[in-house]
């Protein structure tokens, strides 16, 4: 029986043209939008002042030390940065800046795809990395994840079932630490479960490592790249998270054979420079003690969040505690459409991503819905998410009381 990618590929239209800004509603739980009180304000303006004093004439031109790779101080301090905090070593060359990863994730499909390629995912996954597979007509399919990672006999399942219909992989797309949406930490078997099957199958790994500056614990594994000895590990990191994600600022970290394909792929002559000379006099002096600080704070809307899950929904809602991020991952009962339930919640002023999203095959999130706790205030994440409870108990009967339910 021929292999039917329809049961593993997302599929759908391409999302409408957003409609006007008027201002965020008064429970939001959607986007990757950071904690706006944790901004570093004085800092910020400082190190913004020292940059235009230091480089404001350069402005002036498109060249501004290194054009379209990056600004080179910045990239000077990310090879360090990356030594002691992913234990990969590289060197200015190795890394590309770019405008948000976004722009990352675009690069490498722009290098590596062609329409009716197909590229491996995680069974649950960022959205906006399936969304631009769906745009330039490229196949993603998901593999079986568990809170250790990718399932490596999954993964070997799938690479099989391609391989028999004249199908190959391009690529494996992992987030690995803190992975988006349900938080977990790859284990460290299984990242070389996964370059090992990598390696077999000569396949490259785009290893999107964005949400792992915020660990609770303040520890990580080494990245998957600093097992990789052939070149076939992408990584993509960003400062959307750890600083802010209006900066747009983050980068590639590639062998040189990509870097030099993914620069002629780059055509914008060079993403935003004040934000890269900015960054570069903020970084050195402040990046570890403020990431300590913001990571605390998510720490503890994280606890809110769970507290307001727990005293809410009760038992209704299943959720795995994030090991860091901003996400947390809910699965309520088979009754519930979050599809649905995400309409009559904004309704009421709440603000959900539903799970078919964030998941390869949309009927597997069918009932769960992700909820982003960086920006909410702990008073909206308390009281939003009780509203959220009765939403869903006028909707489905879930919580079975629209009051607040005790914890057992």
């Amino acid at each position: 029986m021929p292999f039917d990618l329809s049961t593993h590929v997302r599929s759908g239209l391409r999302p409408p043209a957003a409609a006007p800004f008027k201002g965020f509603p008064p429970y939001y739980f959607i986007g990757g939008n950071n904690a706006g009180e944790a901004l570093p304000m004085p800092e910020l303006i400082a190190a913004a002042t020292r940059a235009l004093e230091k480089e404001g004439r350069n402005l002036a031109t498109y060249n501004l030390k290194t054009g379209a790779q990056g600004y080179r101080p910045l990239r000077e301090w990310l090879v360090e940065r990356l030594k002691s905090w992913t234990q990969i070593e590289c060197s200015v060359d190795n890394i590309i800046v770019t405008s948000g990863s976004t722009q990352a994730l675009e690069l490498v499909q722009k290098v590596l795809l062609d329409p009716g390629d197909v590229v491996v995912v995680e069974g649950g996954t960022y959205g906006s990395a399936m969304t631009r597979l769906h745009d330039i007509e490229a196949d993603y399919v998901g593999v079986a994840m568990d809170d250790d990672g990718i399932i490596p006999a999954e993964l070997e399942k799938v690479l099989a079932e391609l391989k028999a219909v004249g199908k190959r992989c391009k690529y494996i797309y992992t987030i690995p630490t803190v992975q988006n949406p349900t938080g977990t930490i790859m284990s460290m078997e299984r990242r070389h479960a996964l370059l090992d099957i990598a390696q077999r199958h000569d396949l490259m790994i785009f290893e999107d490592d964005c949400y792992a500056d915020l660990t609770w614990s303040g520890t990580r594994p080494p990245a998957i790249k600093t097992l990789d000895t052939e070149g076939r590990v992408i990584y993509c990191g960003s400062f959307s998270k750890s600083i802010a994600p209006a900066l747009r600022v983050g980068y590639l970290v590639a062998d040189w054979p990509f870097i030099a394909q993914a620069l002629t792929a780059k055509t914008d002559a060079g993403s935003g420079a004040l934000e890269q000379i900015t960054l570069a006099e903020f970084l050195p002096a402040h990046f570890d003690s403020h990431v300590a600080k913001l990571t605390a704070l998510f720490k503890q809307k994280c606890d809110a969040i769970q507290d307001a899950l727990h005293e809410s929904f009760g038992t209704s809602a299943e959720f795995r505690p994030p090991e860091g991020g901003i996400f947390i991952w809910v699965t309520l009962p088979d009754t519930v459409d979050t599809s649905k339930l995400a309409q009559a919640a904004a309704a009421a002023g709440i603000s959900i991503n539903p799970g078919r999203d964030w998941v390869a095959d949309p009927e597997t999130g069918k009932h769960s819905f992700r909820l982003c706790f960086g920006q909410p205030s702990f008073e909206q994440i308390k009281d939003g998410v009780a509203k959220l409870a009765e939403v869903c108990h006028e909707e489905f009967g879930v919580p079975l009381t629209s009051g607040n339910v005790q914890r057992s």
